[in-house]
């Protein structure tokens, strides 16, 4: 696993970003700290891919059933960079050089995670794209076992009929358990309670902005 060789961030804002498996606990912990600085801070709230993405074609037909006959799945990826490389030079950075703190729900891992869960380990493409993205001042990574991260999404009304790859779940969990390794980022096990795993997600956030 090869590390990204991201931008530093050289605006007066800061880049919090948050990954891991659908059901992971992402959000729960981003609402948190959301919570917490939005009194202090202008805060800058924010997903990827955009809706441009997410309500394609290609994207719904990945995410909402097994036949994937009608597309190249690297097609979807390159289309995923694209609109990642569009938000954080077009959308992120901006409220960065404003001085806000921006939280990111899914960031460009994402798109390196899926894209090797897949089998496309060899694709060089997408680390000459990380070149021109912006690096997090701290990349969060939630993990859970499958079983339990499927069982969460479940819960959830809109989507409990959802179709769900199994067998991808756990070649991206793996993945992105390799890619935190390799870029640096802060690993919580959201099996831990709820107000344990924000500790640590504060902690780490305090600890940059101090700098």
């Amino acid at each position: 696993m090869k590390k990204l060789n991201m931008r530093p961030n050289d605006s007066d804002g800061f880049l919090f970003t948050f990954c891991g498996l659908d059901g992971c606990g992402k959000t729960t912990m981003l609402t948190k700290l959301e919570e917490e600085l939005g009194g202090k801070y202008e805060i800058f709230k924010t997903k990827q891919p955009t809706n441009a993405v997410r309500k394609s074609d290609i994207f719904r037909t990945y995410m909402d059933n097994p036949n994937h006959d009608a597309y190249d799945y690297r097609s979807l990826s390159l289309l995923a960079a694209s609109d990642r490389l569009q938000h954080v030079n077009k959308v992120i950075k901006p409220q960065m050089i404003k001085g806000k703190i921006v939280i990111s729900d899914r960031y460009f891992y994402s798109c390196l995670a899926n894209l090797r869960a897949r089998g496309f380990e060899n694709d060089e493409w997408i680390y000459e794209i990380a070149e021109s993205v912006i690096k997090p001042d701290v990349a969060f990574f939630f993990d859970v076992p499958v079983e339990t991260a499927v069982k969460r999404v479940r819960s959830r009304v809109e989507e409990k009929d959802r179709y769900i790859d199994m067998e991808l779940q756990y070649k991206l969990r793996d993945e992105y358990i390799k890619i935190c390794k390799a870029n640096n980022g802060i690993f919580i096990s959201t099996e831990l309670p709820i107000e344990e795993c924000y500790a640590i997600v504060k902690r780490e956030v305090e600890r940059v902005m101090k700098k």
